[in-house]
């Protein structure tokens, strides 16, 4: 058939025509028209008899020969070219890339030189590709090790392509890909509309009568409510609805059935899903066509010359010339496609169109050709940006000479402006400004995407400039000052007085649009300088639309101002009275244009005469800004303080505030200094205040409030010099300057300063490359992040009024040196600093600083502080009237020293002299003030500059009277020093002898009671119990009462926890379904501890009654709680510690100690006769006394033991025993006997995940076994980060065989049993001292020999050991085991066998050790207070001898940590691109996670891999925690990088990742996006979390400091 087939194809006149025949016939018998047809069947029927064909047909001969021939005569494409997807990490090299946008996929990166570079490493939004191999996109090292050209250069043609090949190539793509649309196969997939109709060629020969009903998922529809929405409509089941993702088939039927399908779907909500009813033909021919995606880039793929033969009929122009190209038509309609065919599309353009430079080219010519429509049809999308036609552009507009071609050729700066304009022509007003009232913000939001790649285009600033570049450029210039245009004076305020502002207007919009243009404005700044004569031309242009603008017009004419015999004629205009915008783009761009012709030979432009004007508005937004800070327009309501905020804030303010700041620079640079002081005076409202007009002292306090705002307006004006062009200062110099002032806030961790540094358009800020010389960087700790501390030598460099702090900030600054100088035993003054040298063009600006005006400024302002009136005057007014006097001073100083005195004209010190009232002579009276004395030191060292200035003037060294006048402050901090240094002493002694009182009054109670020290014994005698009489008194943490511990007396409670607990399994991922019938309880702990209950404790004591009355109190407070549930489960009884706030759910009640009393003689002669055999006799025979008991029992008949006694039933007819009858002949008060079940319950119900049942007779088992395993984890801890047994504590079924017995639970359980075998109703038989220790003797030695029989029966030889030796020796040892079980072997015949068995037996030894001390209260011996030596001291202290046999392969058992991590995280970056979902197909992106207990990978927050447990759906984390943690979980989530703590289905919490950057900082979800090394300290924290059992705590503590309005749903992550 096939071959035939092919004949019919070669000897078809018309092979197109052929091909389409065959496909009409082909296409709908594979796909759609079976109803139950599997995918597996459609795929292999696809291949078979679709594309295998098509191969054929296109190599002339078998694919697989044909594909080798291609391989021999072609190279490699050198370009990479990988697509990402959503999700996946791309790296960028901050060394070579020559812009943000130039990324590496993974592999490529692990192969480059980057990786030894500075870069940076994020999540893909999807949509781009690898530009490994693009000599454009890098500075060096543009190609991998993997697509390095070597010594091919470029692309081969296939010679073994032939010409008759090439055609048949076109054969086969002409019917898949031509344009017209009656003709052509491949635009099936995107003419995806109702009422469709196949092209004449396609249509069936009959009719169809199958239909599907196609619904399409959106952006705006939930995942939930298409669910819903299915099972509402086709009665489909979740599962199933669930699989219907993208664009899917959810009926089959006839029309009629799919037509209610679809108007059932439509009507259940009020926003309708979008559904299509298509024949079955349609939509096997669409199926098909979807599949020919990849199967194009794969053919294409095998050669350059089917990526040549594909872009030369998708670009080939249309016979018809209103019809675009192929290409042109797809991208025309790509927001009419469905999410796959859009990626198809995408992919397969990836692949061809932008691997080759030519036809990427031409594709840049066609996309910018349709650029304007391809952006309205993205605005009226509901999908995202990364799966549209319109992503493509990042990968064109970014290639410079691409760039630069299309500025050339296509004038694309004007497309895209004129792009902007036509989509936000909406919000224009009547004066033709942008008015945002009522926008959408999700168009908005679109139409921001656009000003990226006006960015794009100008981020590679050209260096050689032809006329046709410089022409065009200038015309997209003018473009673009038309948009700032409707920006200038956009949304004018006007001051609200009487009555608040109702509604606040909108504001968000504009300042959005200033932030994505503030790149934009720097980079046009940049191309414009970078040639003369455009920069004149530019200039121009700016100037003149200025001048067109007709904002904050002036409604009264001219008029004259008389102030100090100088007179200014301006028209009047008052801010508080007027419309004023804060959106002036053009005044500011102006400015840094005037900035770069002031430095440069064309300073003649710069005409005076514009001055005026073009000052006025930049001039008008500072003092709008002033009257904000002064509270002024309280009743405009919090949009205007935002806008402020934002106007000076780091976002903006390079392109706002500073370029303000800097057009005042320049207008005072060339106006004089005078009329620019009085400009001030009166746009500030204070002219009248100035001369010497007063008003009531409302108006007096509004006065004082723009005073200080005018004055330091008056120091910035004049001391910020850091900027390129306006001093002698690089970039690098300004940045250093930004450093030094945030550092003297506070010290900062490196994303701080990052933040609170502006960006370039490359997102770098110049950090690195200075932060070295400014600071020293202090490494973190297990906690926190590292720190920078400015150096003391950059200390000289603050300036208390830098421009760029906030109010806070300026706060904070100057309370932070002030303190430092005061440490350092300093004076407090902050001078301010030394500043650059002004420019020529700005040098006039120090003029300000002497003229007349400034001297009657500071004149006025210091009278008002000698008068002393409050009202008058302010703190804040004085200090910077100071601080602008030391600037003066400081100017006069460094001219004096540079110059002659007949050359400087700098006359401050000398007009500050004059007259009677001077500026002289006042400070020295503010001196005496006391209401100044903070501004004291400030004072002195202000006459210290006028003393070094007069000196400079008069050629002489200061005079003696100042010298003097410095002895008094001297001498009076001499005397404070030496006050402080005698107190101190005065207290050192003090308590030197309060410590003698007390050590002879201890002397003289040891003489006193000298008998009862004699009769004690000795100590270090090891395993005799001491008498215990000291008193243990306790505080109740709620009412501060003492209570003696005693157990008659009231309970006295630990809070505490209980939970359960998988750290020390041995076998994870397996732990026993416990039900509820008791088929499963654990009478006997397996050794693998598979899950244990853990009861932990923060230590805190309370009375019985008082925790009561708390917990009754949570529980009625928590319930009208807001979210309390996330935090405490009240019906699991949990509540949070009253004093450290630990989450705790039950109490423990404190036992004492009983004082025990031997008689030595009479023990030794007991133990004597009470050997471990007579023991177990007499045992065995108490127990068979007790089987009267039972007669009458119907529930303990069935426990009545056989001849053969086992372990398991004496240790169940104990538990029953101590239940039934220990409480009957309690010792204890019932208050205390109310706790003990309180406790016991808890365990059992937390244990077990059971309900609570006081009469179950596990519930004593649960008890015991939480304290063996409690035990057994404070052992592991300890020894896990080697610590002393003693000392470090912290304060939080069938008979088995013996291999199936956790040897210390079974410990615990009979040493606290053994008790009821002395409990009768009628008689009360307490066993003494003596028999209480040897039960606790024997039953101890009868364990540990049973212990040691484990550790013989699981010991195994290693491979490549078992020999004739080895074989006799376990032979040996085996014949030993029936006398281990009464004594114990004195010697053995190999030291190495000996070893093992001490290894295998020592965590037994020391988890009884602990056990045995907490309940005799037996001192250990000093040994075990330290780390080494422990065996020895162990058997002394437990009466065991110390020779031991074998270590077993599972004893001792393993002790399990967290996984290990690799030292780099691109490594687990690298695990996680390779991760697949066991139950996904798709490509959309996952959340690989990663489990620590057992380094499981799984695939969080997806729908694939939801599961059931306990009847409720959960994600795949918290069912694997529920088996591999018992319900407690520790995760990575790797792209995110951060830990996700679980704890059950509902509750958990995020945790800071191990792994710190070089700056000892985590990087959640990799925003900064710096390298990442793991911190073994932070991760051996986190382990500890885990072995302490504090997770539950941790996340309890977590979501008690964030307060979530919505929780979280941690079951489905």
């Amino acid at each position: 058939m096939l071959f035939s087939v092919l004949q019919e194809w070669q000897e078809a006149a018309d092979s197109r025509a052929e091909l389409l025949r065959y496909l009409k016939e082909q296409v709908p018998q594979i796909f759609c028209l079976k109803k139950d047809a599997s995918p597996q069947e459609e795929e292999e029927l696809m291949q078979s008899r679709l594309l295998h064909p098509l191969e054929c047909f296109l190599f002339g001969e078998d694919p697989q020969e044909g594909l080798e021939k291609l391989k021999q005569g072609s190279t490699s494409s050198q370009l990479c070219g990988r697509v990402f997807k959503e999700g996946e990490t791309v790296y960028s090299c901050r060394d070579c890339a020559i812009d943000p946008t130039c990324v590496l996929c993974m592999n490529c990166f692990q192969d480059s030189v980057h990786k030894s570079h500075r870069y940076k490493m994020h999540a893909s939004s999807g949509g781009g590709f690898c530009d490994c191999g693009d000599v454009e996109a890098w500075k060096i090292g543009p190609c991998c090790s993997k697509h390095d050209p070597g010594a091919a250069t470029a692309m081969v043609t296939v010679s073994y392509v032939t010409e008759r090949k090439e055609e048949r190539g076109r054969d086969v793509l002409v019917p898949f890909c031509v344009s017209e649309p009656q003709n052509a196969y491949f635009p099936i997939l995107v003419l995806d509309v109702e009422n469709f109709e196949l092209p004449a060629e396609l249509q069936p020969r009959t009719k169809d009568n199958a239909y599907y009903c196609v619904l399409y998922n959106d952006e705006h529809h939930s995942y939930d409510h298409v669910i819903y929405t299915l099972q509402r409509s086709v009665n489909c089941d979740q599962a199933e609805a669930q699989t219907h993702t993208g664009r899917r088939a959810v009926k089959r039927g006839t029309f009629r059935s799919c037509q209610q399908a679809k108007d059932l779907i439509r009507h259940i909500s009020l926003l309708p899903l979008r559904v299509e009813i298509l024949t079955a033909t349609v939509m096997a021919h669409q199926t098909f066509a979807l599949r020919l995606g990849p199967w194009f880039q794969k053919i294409i793929g095998y050669s350059g010359a089917g990526i040549i033969a594909f872009c030369q009929v998708a670009l080939e122009p249309n016979a018809d010339r209103d019809q675009p190209c192929l290409i042109s038509r797809l991208m025309l309609h790509d927001a009419r496609m469905y999410k796959g065919a859009r990626k198809i599309v995408h992919e397969l353009i990836f692949c061809s169109m932008l691997m080759e430079t030519e036809f990427k080219r031409l594709f840049a010519i066609e996309f910018t050709k349709h650029y304007k429509q391809l952006q309205k049809d993205f605005i009226n999308d509901d999908h995202e940006r990364s799966i549209s036609i319109t992503a493509l552009s990042v990968q064109i507009f970014t290639v410079p000479t691409l760039a630069r071609q299309l500025i050339e050729e296509g004038n694309v700066i004007k497309v895209i402006v004129d792009t902007v304009l036509e989509l936000l022509r909406e919000h224009l007003d009547d004066n033709n400004r942008f008015f945002f009232l009522g926008y959408s913000s999700d168009k908005f939001s679109r139409i921001q995407v656009i000003f990226h790649d006006l960015r794009y285009i100008l981020i590679s600033k050209p260096s050689v400039w032809t006329d046709e570049l410089r022409e065009q450029f200038l015309a997209g210039f003018k473009d673009f000052l038309g948009l700032l245009k409707c920006m200038q004076g956009m949304e004018e305020v006007k001051r609200q007085l009487g009555r608040h502002i109702a509604v606040e207007p909108e504001w968000e919009a504009g300042f959005t649009l200033q932030i994505q243009l503030r790149h934009i404005l720097a980079m046009f700044q940049d191309w414009s300088s970078s040639n003369d004569e455009l920069l004149l031309l530019a200039f121009k242009e700016c100037h003149s639309v200025l001048m067109q603008c007709n904002n904050q017009p002036f409604h009264r004419e001219a008029t004259d101002y008389y102030m100090c015999k100088h007179i200014l004629h301006v028209r009047p205009y008052k801010v508080s009275q007027e419309p004023v915008s804060i959106h002036l783009p053009i005044s500011r761009l102006l400015a840094g244009k005037m900035t770069n012709i002031l430095s440069s030979e064309c300073m003649h432009f710069c005409h005076l005469f514009i001055l005026s004007k073009i000052t006025e508005l930049p001039l008008r937004c500072v003092v709008l800004a002033a009257q904000v800070s002064a509270e002024m327009w309280r009743r405009n309501g919090l949009s205007l303080v935002s806008q402020v905020y934002y106007y000076q804030d780091v976002k903006c303010r390079d392109e706002m505030y500073d370029k303000d700041v800097l057009m005042l620079q320049i207008a005072a640079s060339k106006m004089d200094p005078n009329h620019f002081l009085m400009l001030i005076l009166l746009r500030f409202e204070l002219f009248e205040y100035f001369n010497g007009s007063c008003t009531s002292k409302d108006q007096l306090r509004q006065w004082n409030r723009l005073t200080e705002e005018m004055l330091y307006l008056l120091i910035v004006v004049i001391g910020e010099r850091y900027i390129p062009g306006v001093s002698q200062v690089t970039k690098e110099d300004v940045t250093v300057r930004e450093v030094i002032h945030l550092l003297c806030i506070e010290p900062m961790a490196h994303s701080s300063l990052v933040k609170g540094l502006p960006e370039n358009e490359s997102h770098e800020t110049g950090l690195e490359s200075v932060i070295t010389k400014v600071a020293t960087f202090k490494k973190p700790g297990v906690s926190g992040h590292g720190l920078y501390e400015v150096k003391k030598e950059r200390l000289m460099e603050f300036n208390p009024f830098f421009y760029h702090y906030s109010r806070s900030q300026h706060s904070k600054a100057e309370e932070s040196q002030k303190k430092r100088k005061a440490q350092e035993g300093n004076d407090k003054a902050l001078p301010p600093p030394l500043p650059p040298a002004f420019c020529p063009a700005f040098s006039n600006v120090v003029r300000l600083l002497c003229c007349d005006i400034i001297i009657h400024i500071l004149r006025h302002v210091l009278q008002r502080a000698v008068e002393d009136r409050p009202v008058n005057w302010t703190e804040a007014m004085i200090q910077r009237a100071l601080h602008l006097i030391g600037q003066a001073l400081l100017e006069e100083k460094t001219q004096l020293e540079d110059s002659t005195v007949e050359e400087v004209t700098f006359d401050f010190s000398l007009k500050a002299r004059k007259h009677g009232k001077s500026v002289f002579l006042l400070l020295y009276k503010i001196k005496a003030l006391p209401s100044l004395e903070a501004q004291k030191d400030m004072v002195k060292w202000v006459l210290q500059m006028f003393e070094i200035v007069k000196c400079l003037r008069e050629k002489s060294s200061p005079t003696v009277p100042m010298s003097m006048e410095t002895k008094p402050e001297e001498s009076a901090q001499d005397k404070e020093k030496a006050e402080r240094k005698r107190k101190a002493e005065a207290a050192k002694l003090h308590r030197q002898k309060i410590m003698a009182q007390m050590s002879a009054m201890q002397k003289n109670f040891i003489e006193s009671n000298k008998m009862l020290y004699d009769n004690m014994p000795e100590s270090g005698t090891q395993g005799e119990p001491v008498t215990s009489t000291v008193r243990e008194v306790l505080t109740c943490i709620l009412c501060q009462e003492e209570q003696e511990v005693a157990a008659q007396a009231p309970a006295m409670v630990l809070t505490a926890c209980v939970q359960r607990s998988t750290v020390l399994t041995q076998c994870r991922g397996k732990i026993p379904p416990f039900r509820a019938d008791g088929t499963l309880y654990p009478l006997y702990m397996p050794p693998e501890l598979a899950v244990g209950t853990h009861t932990g404790s923060c230590g805190h004591v309370m009375h019985a009654t008082c925790w009561q009355k708390y917990f009754e109190a949570v529980q009625n407070t928590t319930r009208n709680r807001l979210h309390a549930e996330l935090i405490i489960d009240l019906e699991n009884g949990e509540y949070l510690c009253p004093l450290c706030k630990s989450l705790c759910n039950t109490v423990v009640p404190l036992i004492p100690l009983e004082p025990l009393t031997f008689n030595y003689e009479n023990a030794e002669i007991i133990g004597q006769h009470l050997t471990l055999p007579r023991w177990i006799q007499i045992l065995s025979a108490r127990i068979k006394g007790l089987k009267s008991v039972t007669q009458d029992n119907v529930f303990l008949k069935c426990l009545c033991f056989s001849e053969h006694t086992c372990l398991n039933s004496l240790l169940f007819f104990l538990v029953f025993f101590f239940f039934f009858f220990f409480f009957l002949r309690r010792k204890f008060s019932d208050s205390i006997t109310e706790m003990l079940v309180v406790c016991a319950t808890t365990v059992h119900r937390v244990g077990l995940k059971t309900a609570p049942n006081e009469l179950c007779p596990r519930v004593p088992v649960m008890a015991w076994n939480t304290c063996a395993f409690t035990i057994q984890a404070i052992e592991n801890i300890l020894q896990e980060e080697d610590k002393p047994l003693f000392g470090s504590l912290q304060n939080r079924q069938n008979t088995p065989s013996l291999l199936e017995v956790d040897c210390f639970h079974l410990l615990v359980g009979l040493v606290l049993s053994i008790p009821s075998l002395y409990q009768e109703e009628a008689v009360d038989l307490q066993p003494s001292a003596v028999s209480s220790a040897y039960n606790h003797l024997h039953i101890f030695h009868l364990v540990t020999m049973a212990h040691m029989l484990q550790v013989l029966l699981s010991s195994t030889v290693e491979a490549g050991e078992e020999t004739e030796e080895t074989r006799a020796t376990l032979s040996l040892s085996n014949r030993f085991l029936c006398g281990l079980l009464f004594r114990l072997i004195p010697d053995a015949s190999s030291s190495s066998l000996a070893e093992r068995v001490k290894k295998g037996i020592e965590p037994f030894l020391r988890c009884a050790a602990l056990f045995f001390n907490c309940l005799t209260g037996v001192h250990p011996p000093e040994e075990l207070f330290s780390t080494s030596g422990q065996m020895e001291a162990l058997c002394s202290y437990l009466a065991l001898p110390s020779n031991y046999l074998l270590q077993s392969e599972k004893y001792p058992r393993r002790r399990n940590r967290l996984m290990d991590l690799p030292e780099d995280y691109s490594a687990l970056l690298n695990q996680a691109s390779h991760f697949q979902c066991p139950k996904s197909t798709d490509d959309e992106r996952k959340h690989p996670t990663l489990c620590l207990f057992c380094g499981a990978m799984l695939c969080s927050q997806s729908s694939c891999c939801l599961s059931q447990l306990d009847g409720e759906d959960v994600g795949a984390c918290t069912a694997h925690a529920a088996t591999c943690g018992a319900g407690v979980g520790m995760f990575l989530r790797i792209r995110e990088c951060e830990i996700v703590l679980m704890a059950s289905k509902t509750r958990g919490s995020t945790y800071p990742a191990p792994y710190l950057d070089d700056y000892g900082e985590t990087d959640p979800h990799l925003g900064r996006g710096n390298p990442l090394h793991l911190c073994p300290e932070r991760y051996r924290k986190l382990n500890q979390l885990w072995q302490q059992h504090c997770i539950l705590e941790e996340i309890a503590r977590s979501l008690e400091v964030v307060n979530v309005m919505f929780a979280f749903e941690w079951q489905m992550l």
